[in-house]
């Protein structure tokens, strides 16, 4: 599976969360899917940053440079309302309002990663590698935190990835007294032996 195809996986993922969310019909459900999508966008969103524009650095240079500056600053507004968003009720107007400017940030931030990001990338990478990537990409979302931290540093890789990395335990906890989807099992976690 190539990187584009993994992202793809995920987003598509990302709506199925949001659309039964909105189809929820009980508070207990509404709850159950906002923690699905908030657990699923929080994992996504870093293992991205940590492992695909690092990627886009090396492989396209200042071009790559320019890009992952642009994507991490659509990636922060998602993740500043995300943050909000995962410490309102969904029995509130606000979280309405709030999750449709997630989204739609969301979905402007997907186009143009799909419709031009991923082609420039996969356009330079030697054989196997888009697989590779998107191997740590998948890899990196087990140890990753499961919710927002936008005031995280930010300022390199390495300091990004070890604030996470002190952060996921304590969410994993929260998880545990967190509800969920019954049966949403972990969404878009992908069985990788064999693909490479």
């Amino acid at each position: 599976m190539k990187i584009s195809e993994a992202l793809a996986t995920d987003h598509a993922y990302l709506d199925t969360c949001y659309y039964s969310l909105k189809a929820a019909s009980t508070p207990s459900d509404q709850l159950a899917w906002r923690n699905q999508l908030i657990w699923n966008l929080a994992r996504h969103a870093i293992s991205e940053e940590l492992t695909v524009y690092p990627a886009m650095e090396k492989w396209l240079g200042v071009e790559g440079k320019a890009l992952a500056k642009e994507d991490f600053e659509q990636h922060q507004a998602v993740k500043e309302d995300l943050s909000k968003l995962q410490n309102m009720s969904p029995q509130t107007p606000e979280f309405w309002t709030l999750l449709e400017t997630l989204i739609t940030d969301l979905h402007t931030h997907i186009e143009h990663e799909k419709n031009h990001d991923m082609p420039r990338l996969e356009s330079v990478l030697p054989p196997g590698e888009s697989e590779k990537i998107a191997l740590s990409f998948a890899r990196t979302k087990k140890f990753v935190p499961t919710k927002s931290h936008p005031s995280a540093p930010t300022s390199s890789v390495l300091s990004e990835g070890l604030a996470g990395l002190l952060a996921a335990p304590f969410d994993k906890l929260r998880d545990l007294l967190q509800t969920f989807p019954e049966g949403a099992g972990e969404g878009t976690e992908v069985d990788w032996r064999g693909k490479l």
